[in-house]
């Protein structure tokens, strides 16, 4: 077994950040390695989790954001009129899922982080959403929507913080920033998607079986939540801990990688925390606050994508080509989204972006 300064730059590591990791709390496993063997493995690592998280999350925030703002398309495509929507209930409609998603995120989180098991947890959420979705093309007057959208919010409230708090539970915080902007970018994503697929379903179903566009709109986006939400239990993983994806090896190291990165053993492996001392280290936190008002203008400012396609109608172009046009400012802003976050990772100033 090699000692202390055998082991060279790793040891160094632990000792230049900070931390009380002694050299026996480093795996055996990674003892017994040079480091240009263990930055082979790590990189090996990082490589096996992004295959296996990255695609699947960022699909699934496609389709979070396809299911809630799919109404926008249906509001040109015929639904206020069938549905016989007057004054503001549309604008009702729209904004009656966000109860659901206030309510829903900080009991979701606290119980995700409770019972541990994201890669059951948040596939089941999505397999409520898209259910709730389609049944949104059974209705038939303002109150069924009502109840639909609201039920959507509170079904779709577990995913963008339970994904965060997922991404966090794999990967260290200098290699969040770009994950994490790739993750967002499936948002942004969605509304050029939304517009193909709008256009497409208008151009071609119409009518189709007596239904008007926007119920099969609402099936069709429904229909394929629910099956990407039935792929999504066998690809996710839970936790490092606990993953059978990884290597005995793999596991420790991923593990070992979190813990040297904070410090501390990670939430997930200390029993003795109270799944509630996250929440209350948070609301102690002024960070905590500053960006839940940047969050808040950003959303706010983002709150005009809803009502994008009925902008764009004023143009006085068809259907069709009005949800092509909604397709290129979205292309635009996913190429802008990762050069930011390549870029912020790259630089010391990254807290000003």
């Amino acid at each position: 077994m090699r000692n202390h300064n055998e082991f060279g730059a790793v040891y160094e590591l632990l000792q230049n950040s900070g931390c009380q990791n002694s050299f026996e709390d480093i795996p055996e496993s990674l003892r017994e390695k040079s480091d240009e063997e263990r930055v082979a493995l790590e990189k090996k690592l990082k490589r096996k989790i992004d295959l296996r998280l990255i695609p699947m999350l960022v699909l699934i925030y496609i389709m979070n954001y396809l299911d809630r703002g799919n109404i926008a398309a249906a509001k040109i495509a015929g639904l206020p009129e069938d549905l016989n929507l007057k004054g503001s209930e549309y604008q009702w409609a729209v904004s009656v899922l966000f109860f659901g998603y206030i309510l829903m995120q900080v009991p979701s989180n606290l119980y995700l982080n409770r019972i541990g098991k994201p890669g059951i947890y948040l596939p089941a959420c999505m397999l409520a959403w898209g259910l709730v979705s389609t049944c949104m093309a059974a209705s038939h007057n303002f109150r069924d929507l009502l109840i639909c959208r609201l039920f959507l919010g509170f079904a779709e409230a577990a995913y963008f913080p339970g994904c965060l708090f997922y991404l966090s539970c794999w990967y260290t915080r200098a290699e969040l920033t770009f994950r994490t902007a790739i993750f967002f970018s499936g948002s942004i994503i969605s509304g050029a998607v939304s517009g193909l697929v709008s256009s497409g379903i208008c151009a071609k179903m119409e009518g189709l079986k007596g239904l008007r566009a926007w119920r099969w709109l609402f099936i069709l986006e429904g229909i394929t939540t629910m099956f990407v939400a039935f792929l999504s239990f066998f690809i996710l993983p839970d936790l490092p801990h606990t993953t059978t994806f990884l290597s005995t090896e793999e596991r420790e190291l991923a593990l070992w990688r979190l813990e040297k990165d904070t410090c501390e053993q990670t939430v997930s492996e200390d029993k003795h925390q109270s799944f509630l001392t996250g929440a209350l280290l948070a609301a102690k936190d002024i960070k905590v606050y500053v960006l839940m008002l940047l969050i808040h203008c950003i959303a706010v400012a983002s709150s005009v994508v809803t009502y994008f396609p009925s902008i764009v109608k004023t143009l006085n172009y068809n259907r069709v080509t009005t949800f092509l046009l909604t397709v290129p400012p979205f292309a635009l802003a996913v190429i802008t989204t990762y050069f930011n976050a390549w870029h912020a990772g790259k630089s010391i100033l990254n807290p000003l972006y």
